[in-house]
């Protein structure tokens, strides 16, 4: 039997990233997965939002992705695009790249970082018991874990299994996306009918459209491909023609079904990305939660299976990614609703267009859905605190060189940093093996998105995800509490309960 310290079933962006992420902290992983490669069939997500931008930036990889696609603002609330360029972030846009190139990206990154690949294997079962989880899979095989974690999908074998429920929202619509050829040519663009969105579009090649065609409602999406005479009927019904469509490349249904999981955790087993949730596409946010998902998860489960904190810390994943994924489920919902196409529905979508033109609605809206706005329930106090940290040009105390912030996020380990006040660094030095402490000068205006400028803090502790686990003033009060916490007790006294 094969064994490993997490196994992640799902190779696509999510269980990639979470991948890369154990990888950095030397856990040994390892990946399931049901394709012989990244190819990806269908139109899937078409790009990165700023805030997963800047996950990757602060990996060190962000120029691997933004050298395969084009840099644009694709930040849109129901089709009303919003301008995020006076946002403070060095990636004040998205990014377009379709899902295949941002996996085949993620996939040579994770190739470099050793992390074995299982390729045209299936997890048919697993049984957990107190000290990990035995994975039967497809081939015979099988794997001894410490953890599991599902990144398979909206139709997670690994969530069914564990029992966790998935409560949520039946379609109230289904959409067929097929790429092909035309004997007529169409009018392009989009058109509305009472049910939502359709729209013709030309593909680069100037020879092949991309259709993307509404219907009613599928409640049980077959796995089965849908018939060429299925694209006909839907493209009669709304055009009045099928433009004698022929030569399909690709098609696929999706719907906008609603669900999250009740748990994101059961015992040894976890959930991340469109096994822990699925929603509509609107506003491009899969793909890009469940990278953050991963992110969320990847330090915390490496320090669990490293000894370095104890088990519950896994409590605080669900705790912080649940509430973020059942917004993002509101939000599409919303969405669906209002790009629907009769004449009440347009005057409200009329109406909230006009609100997103200004710029306190605007900046608010674009901070949700950018992910530049996402503040985890850490406490009361400064506005930073559970908050992204700012990526800063520092002067270095040590040598007086510059250095970015999200520079020593790298490695994917915790930093301190104090601005002026050298004694906390004194504070947290019993964690001096698995915190960064640096003391560095930063003169200029401390900015969030949305939030505006805010007062400059002494000190702070970044989580490796890059969120603020503690603000300091001149005494580091609270200092102790928030490492220990986040980050273990110091020295062997480990794997205790967090208070």
């Amino acid at each position: 039997m094969m064994k490993h310290a997490v196994v992640i079933v799902g190779g696509g962006p999510t269980g990639l990233m979470l991948a890369a992420e154990l990888a950095l902290a030397r856990i040994d992983v390892a990946v399931v997965e049901r394709r012989k490669d990244q190819s990806v069939t269908g139109a899937r997500a078409g790009g990165l939002h700023a805030r997963t931008i800047e996950v990757l930036d602060q990996r060190g990889v962000a120029e691997r992705f933004l050298s395969a696609g084009t840099v644009m603002q694709i930040t849109g609330f129901a089709m009303v695009m919003l301008d995020i360029s006076d946002f403070p972030t060095r990636h004040a846009y998205g990014l377009a790249l379709a899902q295949e190139g941002i996996e085949r990206v993620l996939a040579a990154w994770v190739d470099e970082l050793a992390v074995p690949i299982y390729r045209e294997r299936d997890v048919i079962d697993f049984t957990q018991d107190d000290a990990g989880v035995d994975v039967q899979l497809s081939d015979g095989s099988a794997i001894r874990a410490q953890y599991l974690v599902g990144c398979d999908g909206g139709r997670s074998i690994v969530r069914k299994k564990a029992g966790i429920e998935f409560p949520g929202w039946d379609p109230s619509l289904s959409y067929l996306i097929a790429e092909c050829q035309a004997a007529e040519e169409p009018a392009w663009g989009i058109r509305r009918d009472e049910r939502g969105v359709n729209g013709l579009a030309k593909l680069d090649d100037g020879k092949r459209m991309r259709i993307l065609v509404n219907g009613p409602p599928v409640i049980r999406q077959s796995e089965e491909t849908p018939t060429l005479d299925e694209l006909r009927a839907a493209l009669v019904g709304v055009w009045g023609t099928d433009f004698g469509v022929h030569n399909v490349t690709f098609i696929s249904r999706f719907s906008d079904m609603t669900r999250q999981a009740a748990a994101y955790r059961e015992r040894r087993v976890l959930l991340a990305g469109d096994a822990a949730h699925v929603h509509s596409p609107a506003g491009g946010q899969g793909l890009n939660i469940g990278v953050q998902d991963a992110v969320n998860l990847g330090w915390k489960l490496a320090q669990v299976v490293n000894g370095t904190s104890p088990e519950n810390l896994l409590d605080t994943y669900q705790a912080e990614r649940h509430p973020i994924g059942a917004r993002v489920l509101k939000l599409t919902m919303a969405q669906t609703a209002i790009m629907r196409g009769d004449e009440r529905t347009l005057a409200m979508h009329e109406r909230l267009a006009e609100l997103l033109q200004m710029d306190e609605p605007r900046q608010h809206t674009a901070a949700m859905m950018s992910g530049l706005g996402i503040r985890y329930d850490l406490g009361e106090g400064h506005p930073l605190l559970g908050r992204r940290m700012p990526d800063l040009d520092l002067e270095m105390d040590h040598d007086g060189s510059s250095k970015r912030v999200f520079t020593l996020l790298h490695h994917a380990r915790p930093v301190l940093i104090h601005f002026g006040e050298p004694g906390v660094l004194d504070t947290a030095a019993p964690w001096k093996d698995r915190v960064q402490r640096v003391g560095a000068r930063y003169t200029g205006a401390w900015e969030l998105p949305a939030l505006g400028a805010v007062d400059a803090p002494k000190a702070v502790l970044i989580r490796p995800d890059g969120y603020v686990a503690w603000i300091g003033d001149s005494t580091g009060k609270g200092l102790r509490e928030a490492l220990t916490n986040w980050f273990g007790r110091p020295g062997e006294e480990r794997a205790e309960p967090l208070s």
